[in-house]
């Protein structure tokens, strides 16, 4: 499954983003797989690696936080919900291929983003990157992030760094889906592949037929 996704924290929150192209070998399997997949109402996961053991992996994740928010009585935590990734992906390393980023909000820590990079190493940091696009953007993420960034700016720096890992990368593509978690709730947006920002060099997209007047 080749990808893009990344995520990065806001003064308030954190915005996730991915591309939506599945591919096997250089067939395209699907063009528009939404690789960001709740785990709770306020914690998300990027997939990247094997969709199917992502795909499966999440879902053990969920059940288990699931049993886990029933005990507590309350919202897990995303640090947990980032151990429980770490640790399926880290014993079973030998058989996964899982490049996984778990990011979201609670009431303790405001908004965090971890990754799980393949091997199932665990870090906290304010962004990350993944995916077989994230070669090519390591210095434009670099240059473009900075602390403390509003909600729009934060989407934004997500929308613009996916897009050009897309256009350099042949096995990302499709369009762009972003989840922005907060305090204040959820809220998902959808580029299409023909609104895709198109970077230097890039052919642009072509356009939407005009459905004819009658």
């Amino acid at each position: 499954m080749g990808t893009t996704i990344m995520a990065a924290s806001f003064d308030g929150g954190v915005v996730l983003g991915a591309d939506s192209r599945t591919s096997t070998g250089t067939y395209i399997a699907n063009r528009a797989t939404d690789k960001i997949t709740p785990l709770t109402d306020s914690i998300y996961i990027c997939r990247s690696g094997s969709a199917a053991d992502t795909q499966n992996l999440s879902r053990y994740v969920q059940w288990f936080l699931e049993q886990h928010g029933m005990e507590l009585g309350d919202e897990p935590e995303v640090k947990t919900a980032a151990k429980l990734a770490q640790m399926m992906a880290y014993q079973n390393k030998n058989m996964l291929q899982a490049g996984l980023i778990v990011a979201g909000w609670d009431k303790h820590e405001g908004g965090s983003v971890y990754a799980i990079p393949l091997g199932g190493t665990l870090v906290k940091t304010p962004f990350t990157i993944g995916g077989s696009g994230s070669a090519y953007i390591y210095g434009l993420c670099d240059k473009l992030w900075r602390p403390n960034m509003t909600e729009d700016e934060c989407r934004a720096f997500v929308i613009k760094a996916v897009s050009h890992a897309m256009a350099r990368d042949g096995s990302s593509g499709g369009c762009i889906r972003t989840v922005t978690i907060s305090k204040d709730g959820v809220k998902r947006t959808f580029t299409p592949g023909d609104q895709v920002p198109v970077a230097a060099g890039e052919l642009p997209p072509p356009q939407r037929a005009v459905p004819a007047q009658v």
